[in-house]
């Protein structure tokens, strides 16, 4: 027997204390589409694009300051027309705050003009449902402030044509439900379901912080995911690592001065992050223009080691940030997880195996059969130091048959006369001793700064982990999402900067203290990292091509997703 249970729809009870009022915009994008409302005012998301910037434009001219809005007793005595720009009103009873690009008053009622982009809609009523939503509300604020309105009015800058609002109580019963409905849904902290195959998704601005497709799918919709939430690269990295640059601002781009390579300019609209590698001078103009526009600069060691990051205030996304704190303090939550991403690891660590073998099918089968052992067994680790057991088991396992992925010596010497070949034997660090552990070593360095940038992006905290210990100044976040990308980024860039030729044993400097890269060899190796990070991957769950570089990012998306309690389990990278 099936129930239908009808829905009771209340009021949200008027705002009190440091509760802050709804923009009447959010409001406009609610009835838009709930999510996207939810997203901007819950979560503090925003995105630039150039619907937006071509927005502002439209508004700035209403923007101008101009004689306020006459009293609502004053307006009653004057015949004439009053044009009055940006009065903003506000109504704890309603929750709301508006405001007004143009209020027109004559005869003794207020007429609230919008201004919009783009051209006049051929629809029935003359205008889309939010845009009509969001006159009626600075309607009704008016009225509450004693005015007397009729009508409201949109005006549509592309095609310069004026449409009428009609009052109507139908539209003001949607206005007084979409602002309760919005009230409410933030305040229980509920974040709306993506909008399933809308054709809404494709322009909207926050299609790659919603992911709407991919949400869906992981939830189990038999839609394919479009790629739409993938935008192009247009943003890269810059390193510098010359010890005698200096990089200083110039209008809107950077100057990198280097008394060996000369001086090189880049824009600060093509720059995603700056790494910095030892003693790198930059200007104070240059850093705060930088935090400025939220594009974070991190700090490298001489050597490689990640020191630490500079970026500006961050994202204000407090909710999810709440939502990380909440998990990383639940012990059974942690292990869950940990669990996950150790067998994800040594998925992945056996995919590489696979895929880059040199020797005989009869010598890889029992390194492959023991790595998938060691997989299950972290699948079901009782206990966090059980996990690490396992997880340490496979490391040996995985590091003792990496120099079989290697290319054979080759006839190249060193300075002593001696054979010069990539030997390697065993995964060893601080510091490290051969040539590709030292390169593992800065490999695991940038990757490390990359998903640190790519976690504070999306308003994670990277150094509030739930596998590693959080430890002063330790990114523990970062160190858990990388572990499955340590053999699908960072190794496979060693494998391929070794096999290529693109480093040679030239490129080394050896000591008692161990061995590192040269200032030429660390070149030739962050070429080589940052070229893997530009490579293109197909997606193996959502089946769309998309740059690693990306991938990173999205992937701290979904992990977001998942503390937030919209994904059941945290979904990781496992490529074939």
């Amino acid at each position: 027997m099936t129930i239908n249970q009808l829905e009771l729809s209340l009021p949200a009870p008027p705002a009190s204390g440091d509760v802050p009022l709804v923009p009447a915009r959010m409001v406009n994008e609610f009835v838009y589409c709930p999510r996207l409302a939810y997203l901007m005012w819950a979560q503090a998301e925003w995105a630039e694009t150039g619907d937006t910037v071509e927005g502002r434009r439209v508004h700035a001219r209403v923007d101008r300051v101009s004689a306020p809005l006459p009293a609502p007793e004053a307006l009653e005595e004057r015949q004439e027309k009053t044009t009055s720009r940006a009065i903003t009103l506000s109504s704890e009873r309603l929750g709301v705050i508006a405001k007004i690009d143009i209020a027109e008053a004559q005869d003794g009622t207020v007429m609230p003009v919008d201004y919009k982009r783009g051209k006049r809609p051929h629809v029935a009523r003359g205008a889309y449902e939010p845009e009509r939503v969001q006159v009626c509300l600075q309607a009704l604020l008016l009225e509450e402030h004693g005015y007397r309105v009729e009508e409201g009015a949109i005006w549509y800058a592309e095609s310069r044509e004026r449409v009428r609002v009609a009052l109507d109580d139908q539209l003001r019963h949607a206005t007084h439900d979409a602002v309760s409905r919005l009230r409410l849904t933030v305040a229980h902290g509920r974040i709306p379901p993506p909008l399933r195959d809308s054709p809404k998704c494709p322009r909207c601005a926050l299609v790659s912080v919603c992911l709407p497709d991919e949400v869906s799918a992981l939830g189990g919709s038999d839609l394919a995911p479009r790629p739409i939430a993938v935008p192009a690269d247009e943003a890269l990295p810059l390193v510098v690592q010359s010890q005698r640059a200096r990089i200083t601002k110039t209008g809107d781009t950077l100057k990198i001065a280097d008394e060996e390579q000369g001086a090189t300019t880049v824009r600060l609209i093509e720059v995603s992050d700056v790494a910095l590698f030892g003693n790198v001078a930059i200007t104070t103009p240059a850093l705060a223009a930088l935090m400025e526009r939220e594009i974070p600069v991190a700090f490298h060691s001489h050597g490689g080691w990640f020191r630490g990051i500079a970026h500006g205030i961050g994202h204000r996304n407090v909710e999810v940030r709440t939502a990380q704190y909440r998990v990383s303090f639940d012990e059974a939550a942690c292990l869950r997880f940990a669990r996950d991403l150790i067998a994800a690891k040594i998925v992945n660590q056996r995919t590489i195996l696979r895929r880059n073998w040199r020797g005989t099918k009869e010598e890889r089968k029992p390194v492959l059969d023991r790595l998938d052992r060691e997989r299950r067994s972290a699948a079901r680790a009782p206990t966090l130091a059980t996990l690490l057991g396992f997880e340490g088991d496979a490391a040996a396992t995985y590091f003792r048959a990496f120099a079989g992925l290697l290319a054979p010596p080759s006839a190249e010497k060193d300075e002593t006369g001696d054979m010069a070949p990539f030997r390697f034997e065993a995964r060893n660090r601080r510091p490290p001793t051969d040539p590709v552990n030292a390169m593992l070593s800065l490999g695991y360095a940038m990757l490390t700064r990359h998903l640190t940038v790519a976690l504070a992006s999306v308003g994670l905290d990277p150094y509030r982990g739930l596998f590693h210990t959080p430890r002063h100044g330790r990114p523990a976040l970062a160190l858990d999402l990388m572990e499955p990308f340590r053999p699908v980024i960072a190794d496979s860039a060693v494998l391929t900067a070794v096999n290529t030729g693109e480093v040679s044993a030239a490129d080394f400097v050896s000591g008692a203290t161990g061995t590192a890269l040269s200032a030429t060899g660390r070149r030739r190796f962050v070429t080589a990292f940052e070229r893997r990070l530009s490579q293109e991957t197909t997606h193996p769950l959502f089946g769309y091509r998309l740059s690693v570089r990306r991938l990173l990012v999205m992937q701290a998306r979904l992990l977001s997703r998942y503390l937030l309690g919209e994904l059941p389990a945290y979904p990781h990278y496992l490529p074939r």
